[in-house]
């Protein structure tokens, strides 16, 4: 279940920039597009990477698990890769386009890679574990949003 929820936050800042719900660090002139931004940075781009970050460290066994792997050191660089990326995804959220670019580049070819990853173990290992398959809802629908966004504000 744990599984959906990253994908799951993807789709939450949709349907909160839908709705017209004012995003963190909003400003009046905000079109739609910035104001969807704003949700893809702070919601999965900024609190789901924090949560993964507190996953893949403090719940690593747990974690580990739910992927099909074995806890290991690479797992918590992974949290803290996370915790960067997390941070700077709130503050890119209350902050200018300027800052949205780097920040929504930097997780878009992280998730890009992390879902390539985990295709190759599903090939590879046969490893079709919900944390292995369905984070791919999120590894993906992220940074096509960012891109979808991207043309978007350009």
């Amino acid at each position: 279940m744990t599984a959906f929820i990253p994908g799951f936050t993807v789709a939450l800042a949709w349907i909160f920039t839908l709705v017209g719900w004012t995003a963190v660090g909003a400003v009046p002139s905000d079109t739609f597009s910035d104001s969807a931004m704003r949700w893809m940075l702070f919601l999965p781009g900024g609190i789901m990477f924090l949560v993964s970050a507190f996953m893949h460290t403090v719940l690593a066994r747990k974690t580990a698990a739910q992927i099909g792997w074995q806890t290991n050191g690479f797992q918590y660089e992974i949290g803290f890769v996370s915790l960067g990326l997390g941070l700077a995804g709130i503050v890119a959220a209350n902050s200018g386009p300027q800052a949205w670019w780097p920040i929504a580049l930097a997780q878009g070819v992280f998730l890009v890679l992390a879902a390539v990853n985990h295709v190759v173990e599903m090939r590879r290992a046969r490893n079709f574990s919900p944390g292995n398959t369905l984070i791919l809802i999120y590894d993906i629908g992220l940074p096509v949003s960012y891109v979808a966004l991207w043309w978007s504000l350009a």
